[in-house]
């Protein structure tokens, strides 16, 4: 029993200034990693950055402090941390190996919110899908379809394809075709239309609307009406201008013709 004692009084010598100094080590630590990531957050704030990825980086920035942190207090106690580090990093590839579907929508969700080729409200095309971007998170992108669908969409399946952001430069093209006759004045034609467009409170004056001969087609000739405006006022102009324009056109003796074909038949003498 001395023997046992003795042992626990020279284990106690020289392991407890360790233990102490670790808990020292570590309360301190803490504390630091406390103001580190405040500052962050601070710093983060001031420079506007995303509000879905400013928490993000501010937690990514304390595990990493950290995990360095309780490397550092176990090797103050006498633990071998390279046999830790090894098995950790082990793991680490393990678990990115299983997992590399979801570090890639990760990876890719952290370069979104970073360069951000679109922002919530925007009306963008990815992945084949035309829609209005409602969250922005880090493993997928929510999108809100022209038919008022919620579609969930993987990031990395975004940042591989081509993303078209039709709000980026605050205005979009509405392409539309009406065909007129091919008696029919073409002059007067587009200055209906032109008129129609000039009028309408969602088509915006800068760019100007455009109507010119897109194609001499079989029964008509097609004219290409080209008004610009809001993105969120895209289908609103899209619809009008294509009602507006028909009674305009009819209010102007101006035919809107059906499919049609001429059939030429000579008289065969006997």
């Amino acid at each position: 029993m001395e023997e046992y004692i003795s042992q626990i009084k020279v284990m106690l010598v020289e392991y407890a200034p360790k233990f102490i100094l670790a808990i020292i080590i570590l309360l301190v630590g803490l504390k630091i990693i406390g103001a580190v990531t405040n500052f962050a957050r601070k710093t983060m704030s001031k420079r506007n950055v995303d509000s879905t990825l400013a928490p993000f980086l501010t937690s990514l920035i304390g595990w990493v402090l950290k995990a360095m942190l309780l490397i550092s207090v176990a090797e103050r106690i006498g633990i071998e941390t390279t046999s830790f580090i090894a098995v950790l990093g082990a793991a680490s590839l393990a678990i990115g190996f299983a997992l590399q579907g979801t570090l890639a929508n990760f990876a890719s969700g952290v370069l979104i919110l970073i360069f951000r080729p679109y922002k919530i409200g925007d009306l963008v095309e990815v992945s084949d899908t035309l829609g209005v971007v409602e969250e922005i998170q880090i493993f997928t992108t929510i999108l809100a379809s022209l038919e008022n669908k919620k579609v969930i969409i993987g990031n990395s399946a975004i940042t591989s394809g081509k993303i078209t952001n039709y709000t980026a430069n605050g205005s979009i093209r509405v392409d539309l075709t009406i065909g007129i006759s091919y008696g029919a004045d073409i002059k007067k034609a587009k200055n209906v239309l032109l008129e129609i467009m000039n009028k309408h409170d969602k088509i915006l004056k800068d760019p100007a609307p455009f109507v010119g001969v897109a194609e001499l087609a079989d029964s008509s000739v097609n004219l290409a009406v080209r008004p610009y405006c809001d993105p969120a006022h895209y289908w609103d102009v899209y619809f009008d201008i294509y009602e507006q324009g028909k009674i305009a056109l009819d209010d102007n003796n101006i035919e809107i013709p059906f499919p049609q074909m001429d059939v030429h038949m000579d008289k065969l003498g006997a």
